[in-house]
């Protein structure tokens, strides 16, 4: 310790030089460091989703959760399979070793799932890869405002799906955009059972001849004085009118429309949940979901510039409205040290004055503040752990450590 002395005294330019070295080293540190509000401590795993409208968790558990958990035994890495079955959902979670990187991991999930969709019977749904994030990464929540009062839930949600949703997803850092609220477009067949029965149609023969007929297909090319003539056959519907003129069977020659036995109409999807702002009035609203390992507040960022061009291109009247983002709860996080800094440093720069009588021995100590601090940011970098609220209130409260040491040396 002696010999260490000496030579801090004894060479005062190089200590300084490693000193301001080293602060600079800290400031780029801190500015590469991952800013987020919480630290994410959700587990290393991958989700397995799948959607069976209309079955029972029972049949769910059996036909689908079962089939999905028993691909997945055996993969390498894998510490446990854990899975819940709601009514219409099957949910599987495949929990793996914090050592193993989070894409290889999904990718060996992905293999396996092809095995496991031989095994569920048709008809039961596919099942997905959940979003690449955790439970930490709701980053913006934002709802659709039309202040015309014009445009109905149905249509205010298509332009969530069709506009605004791909925009989002196209920003860097963003993994999935959820919707929420309004009515998913939808084309309603509502069919008369008389009618049915006077033309002697099933229920069944008129839902094949609904997708049967709803489907553009192609026939390859013919070839014609040296010339190729594309061929296809155009049948999907577009609107309300295609779907009436959909042929159901032929009786003597005269065909029979799906207008005969049934009416058309344009209608929303069956919902189980709705979104209202303030609890007064019903929005359609979405929730900006953050890629696994982003920065938080550069996505915000983005997204938010993102949210500028999109109002740009809505109609008149139409307009996204953020209302809840992680940015707010990180610049909190960094004002707490940024406050805690300098009121550390005035407060012993005033307290080293009135006990000790000088203001050297104060600015020395007040010195050690940012150092330290900038110190550990440079730790904090290599060692991987983001700025958050945890290790940012961590460095706040050390502060009166620091200065106590330095106070004893």
């Amino acid at each position: 310790m002696k010999a260490l002395t000496e030579f801090v005294l004894n060479s005062r330019l190089f200590v300084l030089t490693m000193a301001v070295l080293m602060m600079i080293v800290g400031y780029y540190c801190y500015k590469s460091l991952p800013i987020d509000a919480f630290p994410d401590v959700s587990p290393n795993l991958v989700q397995v989703f799948t959607v069976t409208e209309g079955l029972a968790p029972e049949e769910i558990e059996k036909f689908v959760t079962y089939p999905v958990e028993v691909a997945m035994n055996g993969l390498p890495g894998v510490e446990k399979v854990r899975s819940v079955s709601n009514f219409g959902l099957s949910v599987v979670n495949v929990y793996f070793d914090e050592q193993m990187d989070l894409y290889f991991a999904r990718q060996l999930v992905g293999e396996r799932l092809q095995a496991a969709r031989e095994q569920i019977p048709a008809g039961f749904g596919d099942p997905e890869l959940g979003p690449i994030s955790t439970g930490m990464g709701l980053i913006l929540f934002y709802y659709i405002d039309d202040s015309t009062g014009t445009h109905t839930l149905e249509e205010l949600r298509t332009i969530q799906d069709w506009i605004i949703k791909p925009n989002l997803q196209n920003t860097p850092g963003v993994t999935e955009v959820l919707g929420i609220g309004g009515y998913e477009k939808q084309f309603h067949v509502i069919v008369h059972p008389e009618l049915l029965l006077q033309y002697e149609i099933t229920i069944t023969e008129l839902i094949e001849a609904l997708r049967a007929n709803n489907v553009n297909i192609g026939a390859s090319f013919i070839e014609k004085n040296s010339e190729e003539f594309v061929v296809r056959s155009v049948g999907l519907a577009t609107g309300i009118e295609d779907i009436k003129s959909i042929v159901l069977k032929t009786v003597d020659g005269t065909p029979i429309y799906v207008r005969q036995v049934a009416d058309v109409e344009v209608g929303g999807a069956v919902r189980r949940g709705l979104e209202t702002r303030n609890g007064i009035e019903e929005v359609v609203a979405g929730m900006v979901v953050k890629l696994f390992g982003a920065n938080s507040t550069s996505v915000i960022e983005r997204v938010e510039q993102k949210v500028t061009e999109i109002n740009r291109a809505l109609p008149q009247g139409v307009r996204v409205v953020p209302y809840y983002e992680q940015k707010s709860l990180v610049e909190a996080c960094v004002n707490t040290v940024y406050s805690a800094l300098i009121q550390g440093i005035a407060c012993v720069v005033l307290v080293l004055f009135a006990f000790m009588g000088t203001i050297h021995a104060g600015f020395i100590v007040a010195f050690s503040i940012p150092f330290s601090v900038l110190f550990a940011f440079v730790g904090m970098h290599f060692l991987g752990i983001s700025a958050n609220l945890m290790s940012f209130g961590g460095l706040a409260i050390a502060i009166g450590m620091m200065v106590d040491g330095t106070i004893v040396v």
